[in-house]
């Protein structure tokens, strides 16, 4: 089993930054990808940015590029998402997943990812 705890979330004005974090624990992490994810009311769920937990080598969606940085520390189990530039399209409650399983490819659909948190609001007013 794999716990999630998302942190971070909150209320900033456009153009501004935040930064949320993913607490994990339980089995250890050897060869997962860690992904954000993001719904916003009446969407589906979507990919964001993964990373992987042993290279730190990073994937993200075309949303989100150049604007947010995934990274992880293993030393904490913790997974980060800085978010830079922000806009008011980018509210949405943030997910943070893992995806357990030995793969050759980036994953972006949510059916990939075994665990998730239990999400984190983020609001970016205009």
């Amino acid at each position: 089993q794999v716990q999630l705890v998302e942190s971070g979330g909150g209320l900033v004005p456009a153009g501004g930054s935040l930064r949320l974090s993913c607490a994990a624990s339980g089995r250890t992490f050897g060869s997962y990808v860690m992904g954000w994810f993001r719904q916003a009311p009446g969407k589906v769920r979507e990919f964001v940015a993964a990373i992987s937990w042993n290279s730190g080598n990073t994937y993200y969606g075309d949303s989100v590029k150049g604007r947010f940085t995934i990274s992880r520390d293993k030393a904490k189990d913790t997974v980060f998402l800085q978010m830079n530039s922000l806009k008011p399209e980018d509210t949405a409650v943030y997910y943070c997943a893992a995806d357990t399983n030995l793969r050759s490819a980036w994953q972006v659909r949510t059916s990939r990812y075994d665990y998730w948190g239990q999400g984190s609001q983020v609001t970016v007013s205009s």
